[in-house]
């Protein structure tokens, strides 16, 4: 089972910028998907972005596009969620997800993802 663990989270302005982590304990085939969720008090989990490690493909949510940029560094086993002109919208707790296939990678679905980190807090003020 592998373990992830997201960091980088906290409160900022509206405007402003925060960089999450995602590290996860093995190198391993079910990280071959790596995914971002997040969840808003009240509201459903939603994907907003998704990379596949060998082909490094990647996939945004509509809400995100142009704003976010994921990124992974495979010799780290880690993954990066660059999220850039955040709107209060944009609160929420974020997870992030892994799990082995290229089929899963876009249009995510939390169904898929079978590895979970704790999420991490993000709040953005107005």
């Amino acid at each position: 089972q592998v373990q992830l663990m997201e960091s980088g989270g906290g409160s900022v302005q509206a405007g402003e910028s925060l960089r999450l982590s995602c590290a996860a304990s093995i190198d391993s085939a079910s990280t071959n998907c790596m995914a971002w969720f997040r969840q808003a008090p009240g509201k459903k989990r939603e994907g907003i972005a998704a990379m596949y490690t060998t082909e490094y493909s990647q996939w945004y949510a509509d809400s995100v596009e142009g704003r976010f940029t994921m990124s992974r560094d495979n010799a780290k086993n880690t993954a990066y969620l660059q999220m850039d002109n955040l709107k209060p919208e944009d609160s929420a707790m974020y997870y992030c997800a892994a799990d082995r296939g290229a089929s899963i990678c876009a249009d995510v679905d939390d169904e898929d993802f079978g590895n979970w980190g704790q999420g991490t807090q993000v709040t953005v003020s107005s």
